[in-house]
């Protein structure tokens, strides 16, 4: 009898290196820090008070995944997940009261165009925290389980569909070579989702993908009509 396919290539997955923390846990950083220097009036609690839960949490990660995430337990799984969703939900507490001082005239404009970019910024690294979490079953389980064993999948991606194309696209198709996507894929999807208000190249297949993928969508929305709005009012100034 022959080798299961499915078999050879999860062997294939497991010998491979494993993702790499380093990717995600820079993009907590970088989320870190642009929280820290939002102005005053967008921020709802003391300026250091989440970036410190979020640096808490990502120590805790660091500490038992080490470089590479070859192996997981819930606890770090659920720790991950909840390190995303803070992220997010404060950064739209800050989209918020961002909308409010416009409104109230209450900041000067360039401060806010400021905020209105890191607010941006933080959305897209969040949401794509919290897609590399979630699809699949989460990266640990995407590098470690059969596909037929693997919870069903919350995003398609173009390698899963390009089998049947010519050789020199179809060699590294998830089919064929065994592809699965790491942080960087789901930061690009989360990256073109904020760009285009919509999904582009990625399609979501769940409706927990649909809604969080609308969530991040309006709230791009929200903060790309802020600045058009503050320019507008700039130029009738």
């Amino acid at each position: 009898m022959g080798t299961d396919p499915l078999d050879e290539e999860l062997s294939h997955r497991r010998t491979a290196k494993g993702q790499r923390l380093l990717p995600p846990a820079a993009g907590v950083v970088v989320a870190i820090a642009v929280y820290a220097v939002l102005p005053g009036s967008v921020l709802f609690a003391p300026r250091f008070v989440i970036p410190a839960i979020e640096a808490a949490l990502l120590i805790a990660l660091l500490a038992t995944s080490r470089t590479r995430m070859t192996r997981g337990s819930r606890w770090s799984r659920a720790a991950s997940v909840c390190l995303a969703c803070l992220v997010i939900l404060a950064n739209l507490i800050s989209l918020g009261l961002l909308v409010a001082t416009l409104a109230s005239h209450s900041a000067p404009p360039g401060g806010l165009l400021v905020a209105a970019m890191q607010v941006w910024l933080t959305n897209v690294i969040g949401f794509g925290l919290l897609f590399w979490e979630l699809d699949r079953g989460g990266p640990v389980a995407r590098r470690k389980m059969r596909r037929d064993e693997l919870p069903p999948a919350d995003w398609r991606f173009s390698q899963d569909e390009n089998d049947d194309a010519v050789i020199e696209v179809a060699v590294n198709s998830s089919g064929k070579s065994g592809w699965i996507p790491t942080f960087l894929d789901y930061l690009y999807l989360s990256l073109t989702n904020s760009s285009a208000f919509s999904p582009t190249d990625t399609m979501p297949l769940t409706p927990r993908a649909k809604i969080l993928m609308g969530i991040e969508a309006t709230a791009a929305l929200v903060t790309s009509l802020l600045v058009i709005a503050r320019a507008v009012g700039s130029l009738g100034q």
